[in-house]
Formats: C-alpha cells, structure tokens, sequence
C-alpha cells in the first residue's frame, strides 16, 4: 500500500466518523441530515457489527424510508430480524430480494446464516455454495462452509474448505482456529503438526500458527515441545492469553505445577480474571497438597461462577483431605446438584460417605456411579469392598460379576472375586476365579495378599501362584 492510500483510508475513517456523529445527532435531537445509500449502509453494517441493534434499527429505518428499492439495506433488515429471533420473516425479505436481483452476493451469504442459526444445515450450505462464484474474497465463503460442515459433525469435509480457505488467504485467522479443531476431531494430530510446521515455514510471526501448533504438539502429550510453542507465540504477541494458559495447561501435565500456577497468573495481565483459571491454580495447589492456598482459588472460582461444579467438586476434594469430612459432603452434594449426572462426582461422595460411616448412603452412591458407565473399574472393586465389609456377601459377589462382564480383561476383579468366594467358603469356585486371573496377569497376582493378607500362608493358593510362574 502507497504512502497515498494510507493517508486516503485515514480521510474515509474521519469521514465515516464525522457520518456517524452526524446520524447519532440526529437521532438524539431531531437534527435533519441526507445521507446517501453508500453511507447509511456503512452506518447500518458498524451497528449490526457492534451489536447495536437499537442504532442499527434506527439507521435501517431511515435506509428503508428514504431508499426503498435498495437490496442491501433491505438484507440488513433482514439480518436485523434474525438478530431479533425473527427468522421466519427474514427468510420472507431474502425472498423477495431474491425475485428482483439473483447475483447478489450478500443475500446468500444473509441467507446462509440464518439457516445455521435455525439449525438447518443442507439449506445453510446450499446457500454458501451459491455465494462462492459471486464472491471477491472467497476464503470468507470458505470459512462459513467450513464452520458449517462442522455444525453438522462432519469435521472431514470441513477440513477440506479451511484448507482451501487457509491457500486463498494464509491470514485468515479464523480458518487457522477452526482448521486446529478439525484436525483434533479427525485424530489427524501428526497431519495439524506437520500443517502448521509448514505454515510457519512460510510464516514465522504468525502467533496464532505457533500456538495451534502448540495445541498439536498438546494433543499428542508431546508437552515440551507444546510449552516451546506456546513461548514463541508469547515472544510475537505478549497480549496472547490463551498461549499462557495453554502453556500452564502443558506444564501442569508435566506435574511442573509451581510453574504452571505462575503461567496462570500471567494471563490475569492480559484478560479479565477468569473462574476457570482460578480453578486450574486451585488444581495445582491440591496436587502440591497446599490445600488452603487451592480453597482460595477455588472460592474465587465459584464466586465468579457459581456454576462451575468441578471447582465445588475441588473444595470438597480438599475439604476431605483436611478431614473435614462433615463439610466436605456439603459441597460434594453443590457439585452434584449443578451437574447431577457426572459418575466422578458420585464417586467422590461415596468415598466420603464411607468414611463418614454412612454406609447405606455410599452404597445408593457407589451404584449411581455404576449407573452412569464410570470408565474404570475402580468403581466396581471399591462398591465390592464396602458391601464386603458391611457383610453383603451375596451383594459383593453380583457386584464383581457385573464388573467382569464390563471389563472381562481386567485381572484384579477376578483376584478379587477368588478372594471373596473363599470368605464365602466357596474354595473351588475361588481356584477358578484364581486360575483366570493368573492366566491373564501373572504379574498381578499381589492383589490377592494385599486385599486378604491372611492369605498369604493358604499353601493352596500358593502353590496354584507357583504353577504359573515363569
């Protein structure tokens, strides 16, 4: 761009400037001002832009009064009422543009939209398709399909039109950032590492290539080279929170959390305090097992967002810790309230139950973490344990059955269900039970004497343990 242009964009800026401040004059005080088509859409499209529908209201009011016969403000209206939730009556005044002007750029990119905010996929990319030939910047188009095919969890075809929005305009930061998520529902971490390698070959001060890279890198547990990554995009652009808070993610998940909870801090320079930060500094405090520094943080999280169930999860996590278990199951229970079907949460609260000695309570609990396909077997061995204990002997044995037909490869449920048959006098039931789980893990086999340490002198079950042994 000539030394011209430049000062040329600055006269149309200061013009613009003077336009608005004389419809905002007008508008509060009943001043008559003529603006042409050309400047009342400039005006309508920076409200639309802002979210000032109000203003934006008042200036496609004028538009319509004064120019009636023009289809852009006439789309602008209808990007209004979508705005407004008025999709059905858009969807009329596109219709009606359409009859009178069909190569409008403009109406298929407004009428796309407003598809995909009714949900109607096929229609939303049908219309961005008849946009393409009538678009100057084509990776725009590109962008919206792109976003749409991923609207409709088809994240393969998506990465196809970021691709190719991506070789239009390699600056379009949005194809960058929509391209990344691609990339991760595809599973094609290695292909994203290698994209954006090449990318910032070719564009080294691009910070957002650098931190998607970073979230390649993340992806794939390469964490080191993800926390390089994340420093070179803090090194273009020191205002770049997500870089420090994914960086803090990185070092957490290298358990560095003295350095993660200063990277976290880092971001509170840059943006407004964010709950969810807040709450990874409290995770980090409870893994160094510095419980009152992460109560603080927790607090500070719900304060901010009173819904944020796993930070009432933590307090209670820490509360427990500090055997302050009456207070624990207190916000245990916020936690389960906010978010009533997640199996971590009923796990913590039966763990605390137990200890509280409110056995039936963790009992109903332990079953609704069953319930909710807890992804580990833990859930199984530990409900088994506390029936055990409490003598539902019957109980146990079904328990531990189920667990087994959900995870017929784990060993430990099959040393666990031979240990409980022999206190159910059950031995040959028991040798079977013994006999599977050392075929499938031999190594496993301390389960047993670490359960029952009595076992430990049962010569038979010894000498079934040396039969196997290599």
């Amino acid at each position: 761009m000539s030394e011209f242009d430049n000062e040329a964009d600055g006269l149309n800026d200061k013009e613009f400037e003077e336009h608005l401040k004389q419809f905002e004059d007008m508008i509060n005080t009943g001043t008559v001002h003529y603006f042409d088509a050309d400047d009342i859409e400039e005006i309508i499209d920076y409200y639309l832009q802002w979210l000032n529908y109000d203003l934006a209201k008042k200036a496609i009011d004028y538009g319509l009064e004064r120019f009636p016969f023009s289809s852009i403000i006439k789309i602008r209206y209808a990007q209004y009422l979508s705005s407004q939730h008025y999709t059905h009556e858009a969807l009329t005044i596109l219709n009606e543009v359409e009859q009178i002007e069909r190569n409008n750029f403009d109406l298929y990119m407004a009428r796309g939209y407003i598809y995909s905010q009714m949900g109607l996929g096929e229609q939303a990319i049908e219309n961005f398709k008849n946009a393409l030939p009538l678009a100057e910047n084509k990776d725009e188009v590109y962008v919206a399909l792109g976003i749409e095919f991923l609207n409709e969890d088809k994240p393969d075809d998506a990465l196809y039109y970021l691709k190719k929005a991506i070789k239009l305009n390699a600056k379009n930061e949005m194809a960058l950032n929509e391209l990344s998520l691609c990339f991760d529902l595809t599973g094609k971490s290695h292909e994203a590492i290698a994209f954006f390698e090449d990318y910032i070959d070719n564009h080294p001060y691009s910070y957002f290539a650098w931190f998607n890279l970073g979230l390649g890198y993340s992806r794939m547990g390469l964490f080191e080279k993800a926390i390089q990554a994340y420093d070179y995009a803090i090194a273009i652009n020191e205002q770049f929170s997500s870089a420090y808070f994914n960086k803090a993610n990185s070092l957490a998940q290298l358990e560095r959390y003295e350095d993660a909870i200063e990277v976290y801090r880092e971001t509170f320079k840059h943006e407004d305090h964010d709950p969810t930060t807040y709450y990874y500094i409290g995770e980090c405090y409870e893994n160094l097992d510095r419980y009152e520094e992460a109560l603080v943080n927790y607090n500070k999280c719900v304060k901010l967002d009173p819904a944020n169930a796993d930070a009432w999860l933590g307090i209670g996590v820490v509360l427990d810790a500090l055997n302050r278990l009456t207070e624990s199951v207190h916000y245990v229970k916020k936690a389960i309230e906010i978010n009533p079907n997640e199996a971590e949460y009923w796990y913590v609260f039966a763990e605390v139950q137990e200890k509280l000695g409110f056995i039936e309570e963790a009992g109903l609990a332990f079953q609704r973490v069953i319930e909710l396909d807890y992804p580990d077997y833990d859930a199984y061995l530990d409900y088994a344990k506390l029936l055990h204990h409490s003598g539902y002997m019957e109980e146990c044995i079904n328990t531990l059955l189920d667990g087994i037909k959900k995870f017929p490869d784990v060993a430990e449920l099959y040393y666990r269900l031979g240990v409980i048959f022999i206190d159910s006098h059950k031995r040959k039931e028991s040798m079977e039970f013994f006999e599977q789980a050392l075929q499938m893990d031999y190594t496993k086999h301390a389960e047993i004497f670490e359960y029952a340490p009595v076992l430990a002198n049962d010569s038979e079950i010894l000498n079934l343990i040396s039969t196997f042994k290599k």
